[in-house]
C-alpha cells in the first residue's frame, strides 16, 4: 500500500495517537497536515521527523472548539495544496457522569468530538474537484457503539460522530468513502495496577500495540473503495463483552 504523492490531514496530529497516526502516513509516503491547538511544540517535533524521512508536513493551529475555526480548517489547508483525506482525531476525553456533566461540559464535548468533524467534513467534501476521490476517517471508541455511564459526554459524542460516519457514507458516495476507527485499550496509563484493571476486561488479554493502530489507519486510507459507513473495531473485542 502507498499513499505517495498524498496530502492526509490529521486532526491533533501532535500528541498521543494523532501523532502516531501523522508519523505512520508518512512512512507510507504520504505528505501531512499537522493541526494543533496548544501542542505546538510536540506538532514541531512530529514535523521534524517527518521531514527527517523525506516527506513534507506542515503545521495548521486551530481551536476546534470554536464552530468557526472548524469551518474554516480544510479552506486554510487547502492552502498547502489539494488534501487527498481527513482524518477526525482532535478530541476531548473527561471522566464525567450523567450526574456531574454540566452544561459547560456537554456543549464542549459536542462541539468538539461531533461538530468539528461534521464542519471539517463538509469542507473537505466540497474542497474537492468533480470526479476527485477522498476519503474520511472518524476516530471512535468502543464505547460509541457500547455506552456505559462512566465519561458520559464524551461516549454520547462518540455515539453521534458514529452515526455521522454512516449517513456521511451515503451523503457522499460515491467518490468520498467514510468509515471509522474505533480505539480501544491503545495508551495505557502510566499506573501497572489500572492497566492491569482495564486488560482483565479485553478478550484479547493485552493492550494495542501503538503500529496496529496504524496499521488500521493505511487500510482504511489506501484499501477498497468499495468499503464505506464501516466502524473497524481496534480493541481486542472489548466492544463484544
Amino acid at each position: 500500500m502507498s499513499l505517495q504523492g498524498r496530502t492526509v490531514l490529521i486532526t491533533g496530529g501532535g500528541v498521543r495517537i494523532g501523532r502516531a497516526l501523522a508519523l505512520v502516513v508518512a512512512q507510507h509516503g504520504a505528505d501531512v497536515i499537522i493541526h494543533y491547538h496548544h501542542s505546538r511544540e510536540q506538532a514541531e517535533e512530529v514535523q521534524s521527523e517527518i521531514q527527517a524521512i523525506g516527506r513534507t508536513a506542515h503545521l495548521l493551529q486551530a481551536d476546534l472548539g470554536n464552530p468557526r475555526r472548524a469551518a474554516q480548517l480544510v479552506t486554510r489547508a487547502r492552502n498547502f495544496g489539494p488534501i487527498y483525506a481527513l482524518v477526525n482525531n482532535a478530541a476531548i476525553f473527561e471522566s464525567l457522569t450523567f450526574q456531574q456533566t454540566t452544561l459547560d461540559d456537554w456543549e464542549r464535548h459536542l462541539t468538539l468530538n461531533l461538530t468539528a468533524p461534521f464542519l471539517a467534513s463538509q469542507a473537505f467534501a466540497a474542497s474537492l474537484r468533480p470526479g476527485d476521490e477522498g476519503r474520511i476517517i472518524n476516530i471512535l471508541d468502543w464505547r460509541a457503539l457500547r455506552p456505559a455511564a462512566d465519561h458520559f459526554p464524551y461516549t454520547v459524542s462518540k455515539a453521534a460522530l458514529a452515526a455521522l460516519t454512516r449517513s456521511l457514507a451515503v451523503a457522499l458516495a460515491p467518490h468520498i468513502t467514510v468509515n471509522g476507527l474505533a480505539l480501544g485499550a491503545i495508551l495505557p496509563p502510566s499506573a501497572g495496577k489500572a492497566a492491569d484493571d482495564i486488560v482483565k476486561n479485553i478478550p484479547a488479554g493485552r493492550w494495542s500495540e501503538i503500529s496496529e493502530v496504524g496499521k488500521a489507519l493505511i487500510f482504511l486510507l489506501d484499501g477498497p473503495t468499495y468499503i464505506t459507513g464501516e466502524i473497524l473495531h481496534l480493541d481486542g473485542g472489548r466492544h463484544l463483552i
